[in-house]
């Protein structure tokens, strides 16, 4: 895909900052291509982008408008469209992460066909993948895994791209869910690929590579999640990881959606060695990425270094401190890991 930029994102009426998570990775990681936000009545998100008009976007030269948002089951409710339309009467290109083709909604299609714009549905594509094989392949790769989905696994993966790359290292990010695929340019959401495929997808998303090179696999969801765990297990076999590195969120007292209880960061590791093994009998933990925005300074460091004594792991957060003690920790595991 090749979606113009600027972007004019679109925030519907959102109810919290959180199903907005799409739009704020885009933001975060790519802001130089973000012009403004637009938003409607009761909308709870914010990106901190001006606020705009679909007019006052196109007068300010947006290309592509981004339904920046991600909900249960990824539908577009049906009193957004309205907008959408009006952004493609003014001539502008829409993008969206969300299942739901935006072609498959008739206002939207013979809209965009009068007008000549393009309409990019991220989580599918045309690309046919074979089941996973499991057979060893060359290079390095890493996977982050969670606690929970929406815990900081793509976060991390980006920030391990640019660090690692900061450092010399041959490291490249694979986004595996829309928002790594609207920051990325390329990738597979995995989550929108049939059952029996997930872990072909990954083998062809991550294929064998120099034997120095790192391939850092965004995660989805969590191996203990009733919803998602399906689409995890795919994503592990697939990813066949060397190493990977545990993201969680404090705070949480139950995964995002349901009622279960959050597992402990020890069940996550326990887990993914145990299933792992199937595809890699090497696989090892090699880190934790703690999202500490709800701690304040004193009570984020005190937890870092509780976990990073616990697990016997080194232990960050990669947004507030950076992730070098991950990188440390890859390049002791890891001395053949090649540099550019």
């Amino acid at each position: 895909m090749d979606i113009a930029h600027p972007y004019l994102m679109f925030l519907g009426d959102v109810h919290d900052q959180l199903a907005a998570k799409t739009a704020h990775g885009i933001v975060d990681w790519r802001r130089e291509w973000c012009l403004g936000q637009t938003r409607l009545p009761g909308c709870q998100a914010d990106l901190g982008l001006p606020e705009m008009t679909i007019a006052e976007g196109v007068a300010a030269g947006a290309k592509t408008l981004i339904v920046g948002v991600a909900n249960a089951g990824g539908v577009l409710p049906a009193h957004w469209v309205a907008t959408i339309v009006q952004a493609i009467e003014a001539g502008l290109n829409v993008a969206s992460g969300l299942h739901v083709r935006l072609g498959q909604i008739p206002e939207i299609r013979e809209a965009a066909a009068h007008n000549g714009v393009q309409l990019f549905d991220v989580r599918h594509n045309d690309q046919t993948f074979a089941t996973g094989k499991g057979s060893k392949r060359s290079g390095l790769r890493l996977l982050t895994v969670g606690t929970d989905c929406s815990s900081g696994k793509k976060y991390t993966a980006l920030a391990l791209e640019r660090a690692m790359r900061a450092r010399g290292l041959d490291a490249d990010f694979r986004a595996t869910g829309q928002t790594g695929v609207f920051i990325s340019g390329h990738g597979v959401a995995i989550d929108a690929v049939v059952a029996d495929f997930i872990s072909g997808a990954v083998e062809w998303l991550a294929p064998a590579a120099a034997p120095g090179h790192w391939d850092l696999i965004e995660g989805q969801g969590s191996l203990f999640h009733p919803s998602f765990a399906g689409v995890s297990l795919g994503l592990l076999h697939g990813a066949q990881p060397d190493a990977f590195v545990v993201c969680h969120e404090p705070t949480r007292r139950t995964m995002r959606g349901v009622t279960h209880a959050l597992p402990t960061i020890a069940e996550v590791i326990e887990l993914t060695v145990r299933c792992g093994r199937l595809t890699n009998p090497a696989i090892r933990p090699v880190g934790i990425a703690i999202n500490t925005k709800a701690l304040g300074e004193a009570e984020a460091r005190a937890l870092l270094a509780e976990l990073a004594h616990e697990h016997g792991l080194p232990a960050t957060d990669p947004v507030r401190y950076g992730v070098d003690v991950l990188v440390d920790r890859l390049l002791a595991d890891f001395p053949e890991s090649g540099r550019v």
